[in-house]
């Protein structure tokens, strides 16, 4: 990921794979978008203000928006370290 100063933050990826794009922060992945559906770890999607910066600009948008897709149920919610 590029941050507010034009280079790319450490420890924070987006690894793409065809329609498959993965947001990986540190060692943990946080959220997958595979085909326009977006699961989110149940466990770390919200581990950090860090985390959740990043998260944010992956997602294109804010926290209150992601929970409201989580609470919707519009964004699946798994275990995607295990």
């Amino acid at each position: 990921m590029i941050g507010n100063t034009g280079q790319p933050v450490v420890n924070q990826f987006v690894v793409t794979d065809g329609d498959k794009k993965w947001f990986q922060s540190y060692d943990t992945i946080i959220a997958v978008i595979d085909n326009g559906q977006v699961t989110l770890d149940k466990n770390k999607w919200n581990y950090s203000q860090t985390t959740g910066k990043y998260r944010n600009r992956f997602l294109s948008e804010t926290i209150v928006k992601t929970q409201a897709k989580i609470k919707s149920g519009e964004y699946l919610m798994r275990d995607l370290n295990n």
